[in-house]
């Protein structure tokens, strides 16, 4: 693990044809991380950033006026408006902003921004324009339900929505069948059933899995069961809140054994491949050892090495 930078340190300069270093009086494009739901997770960093920003671009003013009451903090600077639809324009905007030496703080509704909400194209063109970016850190609904879920944690994968329905959905699930991380996903209320159903039918209805709705909100409720439990319980329950799932990884796949494939490789022997090539291509085909592909030929009939 790396070791952690105290207080007093200053971050270390960056090199390189893209580098922008930090604390030199210019312009910073600062992603903050906000509440996923109970205002008391709001950092220190977070409140000075949203008094002191030069400019505040968030998905909707509503919610920043919310944020900022619930905080105590009295915003000074420009707010912009910067969502789905708009982002490509208000990237030019913001890199231009930064340029100008500006210290832009960039919002999304909730959590951190880029992960499944706007601020990867701004975030992307002002790093491009080689100007500095950094980032506030702050709740993550995904982390925060792996955390909780029970599921290893080890090794995971965020797959943010998944298409709603079509061609593309149907891709997407068949690919993550033997995926063996777990796996995280997020889904609006109203398609919660649906998407657990399609989990059990590809994944299989005994795979474990957890629903988390509502993370660090009042109601937030935690829910552990096997796909087919919790499709069960979505389909009889009218589902509210913000969602998340999260899915255990597939089981590795055996290995098979080498006296249940030999077969394989004497047919190559067969066939005119030398015994040895033989084994290293069953081995690298199906994951057996080539060592004992090769013991178990030698066993099953006399062949010339």
């Amino acid at each position: 693990m790396p070791e952690a930078e105290t207080p007093d340190q200053a971050p270390a300069e960056h090199t390189g044809p893209h580098a922008a270093a930090h604390g030199t009086g210019g312009g910073v494009l600062i992603l903050g991380g906000t509440p996923i739901g109970n205002l008391s997770d709001a950092s220190d960093r977070l409140r000075q950033a949203l008094a002191t920003a030069d400019v505040i671009a968030v998905e909707d003013t509503r919610k920043l006026r919310t944020l900022a009451s619930g905080l105590g903090v009295r915003t000074t600077g420009r707010v912009i408006v910067n969502h789905d639809h708009n982002e490509e324009y208000r990237s030019t905007q913001l890199v231009q902003a930064v340029s100008d030496g500006n210290t832009v703080l960039l919002l999304s509704d909730a959590g951190m921004p880029t992960i499944s909400d706007p601020g990867y194209v701004a975030a992307c063109a002002v790093a491009d324009a080689g100007l500095p970016v950094t980032v506030i850190p702050g709740p993550s609904a995904a982390l925060t339900a792996l955390a909780l879920s029970g599921l290893p944690t080890g090794r995971f994968t965020f797959e943010g929505f998944l298409a709603r329905k079509g061609s593309e959905r149907t891709r997407r699930l068949n690919s993550l069948a033997a995926e063996e991380r777990t796996m995280i996903f997020y889904e609006s209320p109203h398609r919660v059933a649906a998407t657990l159903t399609d989990f059990a039918r590809v994944f299989g209805g005994e795979r474990r899995a957890v629903v988390c709705r509502e993370l660090t909100k009042l109601h937030e409720e935690t829910l552990r069961g096997t796909l087919n439990e919790l499709a069960g319980w979505a389909r009889a329950t009218q589902v509210r809140g913000e969602i998340v799932i999260v899915v255990a990884g597939a089981e590795p796949a055996e290995t098979p054994q080498a006296q249940d494939i030999v077969g394989l490789v004497l047919e190559r022997v067969d066939a005119g491949e030398r015994l040895k090539n033989a084994c290293a291509a069953v081995a690298a085909e199906t994951g057996a050892s080539k060592q004992e592909l090769y013991a178990a030929a030698i066993a099953a009939r006399n062949v010339n090495p």
